[in-house]
């Protein structure tokens, strides 16, 4: 089953959220919905990054290790694939 490690942002540079789940629409629409503590919080409702795993191991470590990157790095990630920081929920791939 494939499982996706995610960042979502309140605004380009802002507010930066790092999850992994095996249902990233769910996922997404949860964090729109308020449904997460800290994403409505901070008002992060914009998908700026994601990228498959083949499996739980993989996208857990892979999570674990973008969530210990400084910011910077952080940023430089999604810039490198999504320079204007547009919401690309709409690219998830049908699994």
């Amino acid at each position: 089953m494939t499982h996706f490690v995610y960042i979502m942002a309140s605004r380009p540079c802002g507010a930066l959220y790092t999850g992994r789940t095996h249902d990233l629409r769910s996922r997404v629409a949860a964090h729109r919905a308020g449904l997460s503590a800290h994403t409505a919080k901070y008002n992060i409702r914009r998908l700026v990054w994601f990228e498959p795993q083949d499996d739980f191991e993989t996208s857990l470590r892979r999570e674990r290790s973008i969530k210990r990157w400084h910011r910077a790095w952080k940023i430089a990630l999604i810039t490198g694939v999504n320079p204007d920081w547009r919401d690309i929920a709409t690219e998830i791939p049908d699994l």
